[in-house]
């Protein structure tokens, strides 16, 4: 009788212990945290969300927001959670209420917001009066080597009238008196790679382009911009695509640009912030400043 005693209250124990930490779980759960990336809506602490390294926008957006010590080494704070593509920082913004992310302008939709920078909206408008300054180039990478005369033949269609055209719906073009374009009838596959801000554009372009010469199919493969220059350098695609200038070290390619973009940075719909400087921007990406409570 005093053993089943014993393993009576060994296990109502067990039952009691159980039933706090199931309590205790849901209690956690409720907070609406993020499993401690703090981007929960609990509270008001800042999610901040950057791009991998490599990328064309990371690496502009640091240059342009100041994000980046005297010797010009990237200060973003080790806290950021890290998207590898501008459609992934899309996600998790338009998901964390109190998220921030950057993204090229040509990709913005409303499922998030951007917010005024020093009170300018980011709009393509603004960029060419030179009111927003978060503004970086797109380039095509091409080796010195040369090209064939497919690749050669789509990148005269990217220059042309017709291309700047395209650019123009989402972008600043760079040639607003381009040519009308005129095929040198090549033949082929063209691969495209790099950025995957400049994707999206080149899609349409390819997808424009193939419509002109049927005769040459153009495959766009997204990756980064210094995957881009890369495989531009071993010859791995015909024509690499960067989001940013080209590096010193970066030789054996040519970079030519095709368009201008402006860099969004973006909150989720639900955050009242709508205007930052750029300073306060530094700050967030430095780590300095890690609450929204602190930017109101």
């Amino acid at each position: 009788m005093m053993k089943r005693t014993r393993i009576f209250s060994v296990i109502a124990a067990a039952v009691l212990s159980t039933a706090m930490l199931a309590s205790c779980g849901d209690s956690d759960s409720s907070t609406g945290s993020d499993g401690g990336n703090g981007g929960g809506s609990s509270d008001s602490t800042i999610a901040v969300i950057s791009r991998e390294d490599g990328s064309g926008t990371r690496g502009a957006f640091v240059e342009l927001t100041g994000v980046e010590n005297e010797n010009g080494d990237d200060m973003t704070t080790v806290e950021a959670n890290i998207a590898r593509s501008t459609d992934v920082v899309m996600t998790q913004v338009a998901g964390d209420p109190n998220s921030i992310g950057y993204i090229s302008l040509g990709s913005l939709n409303d499922t998030v917001k951007a917010v005024k920078v020093g009170g300018v909206e980011a709009t393509t408008a603004n960029v060419e009066n030179g009111t927003y300054t978060i503004v970086r180039p797109f380039n095509i990478v091409v080796n010195e080597s040369g090209i064939s005369e497919a690749a050669q033949d789509f990148q005269n269609y990217i220059l042309s009238q017709e291309g700047q055209a395209i650019i123009s719906e989402d972008y600043i073009p760079v040639d607003n008196e381009a040519e009308a374009f005129t095929s040198n009838g090549a033949e082929g596959k063209v691969v495209v790679a790099g950025s995957s801000s400049v994707t999206p554009v080149m899609e349409k372009l390819a997808e424009e382009y193939q419509k002109v010469n049927t005769n040459v199919e153009v495959e766009v493969q997204q990756s980064d911009s210094s995957t881009g220059v890369k495989s531009a350098q071993d010859g791995t695609c015909d024509i690499g695509m960067a989001s940013r200038e080209l590096a010193d070290d970066e030789t054996g390619v040519t970079g030519i640009v095709i368009a201008q973009d402006a860099i969004a940075v973006i909150v989720n719909t639900e955050n009242e912030v709508d205007d930052l400087t750029v300073d306060q921007i530094r700050s967030i990406y430095t780590g300095e400043t890690t609450s929204w409570d602190d930017l109101k």
